[in-house]
């Protein structure tokens, strides 16, 4: 399977986003009923990307021991690891992989307070530590 179909699309991503926050295996049911509280997705359109999900290896499932019409679905990778490949993705597709021109495009679009900079200044203090070892 081609590596940029690892990653969840927007529509998948709030499906992940509630699997994630879920903490346990949830059904396509109960998946179904959160989403119905912050989307306008059919239950339909839900079941077909849950499948996806799982074509990607995105998803698991369980079958449940007492009716196995019924499958208890749970995140493969966690929310950092998605966001990772989504953002590597995006330089590639966008900056064609020039990681500065990424991030000084990012940078410039916002207007961050002293603490995101701060933030920002110990990330990549880290990441020279991380460079030399």
């Amino acid at each position: 399977m081609a590596r940029e179909e690892q990653t969840p699309s927007e529509s998948e991503w709030q499906i992940m986003e509630v699997l994630w926050d879920g903490g346990v295996p949830l059904t396509s049911s109960q998946v179904i009923q959160h989403l119905q509280e912050t989307s306008s997705m059919n239950p339909k359109m839900v079941r077909v990307l849950m499948n996806r999900l799982c074509q990607k290896e995105l998803i698991g499932y369980t079958i449940d021991e007492k009716d196995a019409r019924v499958y208890h679905y749970f995140p493969l990778k966690t929310r950092e690891e998605c966001a990772r490949e989504k953002s590597r993705r995006f330089v590639e597709s966008y900056f064609s992989g020039r990681h500065t021109d990424a991030l000084a495009a990012l940078l410039q679009s916002y207007r961050l307070t002293e603490e995101q900079i701060q933030e920002l200044e110990v990330i990549l203090e880290q990441s020279k530590k991380d460079e030399t070892e």
